[in-house]
């Protein structure tokens, strides 16, 4: 449904930051699936850990956020070039069940669940091969 060139359209991430590669299921207002490959030339890898290299969870969750970045812009109608910035405010309820490694796709999910006064919050998830990694319940703030 979006490749990278539409996504960087919708969020302000670049290399090495950039944690979403594709969506594959958007319903505006409501929901976003998307991944990121994991491949083993990732810079992160290098240091966490060299041995037995797994995603920082900092970053899963990061990833997470930025689905839901995805699904807060483009249900707006919105992009960064408008001035327009969703700025991760909180994560509740984080919940890291396996480690991501890499050769993995993870499977990022996010549904909004209520948006007032331009703070929106979104029940985030992450999978591989349908076996959950993480979840969590995050606060956006549109700037």
């Amino acid at each position: 449904m979006m490749d990278i060139g539409e996504i960087r359209k919708y969020l302000p991430h670049r290399y090495p930051f950039l944690l979403v590669d594709r969506v594959v299921e958007l319903v505006e207002g409501e929901s976003i699936v998307a991944y990121k490959n994991l491949s083993i030339n990732e810079p992160y890898f290098n240091g966490h850990f060299p041995e037995k290299p797994i995603f920082p969870g900092v970053l899963l969750l990061e990833a997470m956020a930025q689905a839901a970045g995805i699904l807060g812009f483009k249900s707006k109608g919105k992009t960064p070039q408008d001035g327009s910035i969703y700025y991760f405010a909180a994560a509740d309820e984080l919940r890291f069940k396996r480690p991501c490694v890499p050769g993995d796709r993870v499977m990022l999910r996010a549904t909004l669940l209520t948006e007032r006064r331009g703070i929106a919050k979104f029940a985030v998830s992450a999978d591989v091969d349908g076996e959950l990694a993480a979840s969590a319940t995050i606060l956006c703030a549109d700037r």
